[in-house]
């Protein structure tokens, strides 16, 4: 599957359809944000039952900033609209894919349950 362009008009629609998105948060001035991008698009075409996007962080500041990215790239992994991973850095080949066996291997319903734990704790919306 082709990876597909985020912006802030098709962000929330597009996690909220999708199980699981891997996102590239990247600008095209950015040295390391270059280098990655075959990396990333070889695990595209290599995992075709996901959902990888990019963000191009200079076009879609708004989007950027409501991450709180603040290096590029950055890399989050989205499943079930939760963010399980998130974190800058350009991953070599390897690293990316153990990344997407560790979070295709993630029990959701374990995730869920410590965030509900993690809620309760801080007297967060669980809780009331």
């Amino acid at each position: 599957m082709p990876t597909i362009e985020l912006t802030k008009d098709n962000f929330n629609d597009t996690l909220s359809q999708n199980d699981f998105v891997l996102i590239d948060f990247w600008a095209s001035w950015c040295g390391p944000c270059r280098q990655f991008a075959p990396v990333y698009e070889q695990a595209s075409e290599k995992h075709g039952d996901l959902l990888f996007a990019k963000v191009d962080t200079e076009d879609q500041q708004e989007l950027a900033a409501s991450f709180d990215i603040q290096s590029i790239p950055t890399l989050m992994v989205v499943r079930d609209e939760i963010v399980i991973y998130a974190q800058p850095g350009a991953l070599p080949q390897e690293s990316l894919e153990d990344l997407i066996r560790q979070a295709r291997e993630l029990d959701m319903d374990e995730v869920r349950k410590e965030i509900a734990k993690q809620q309760a704790e801080a007297g967060g919306p669980a809780a009331e």
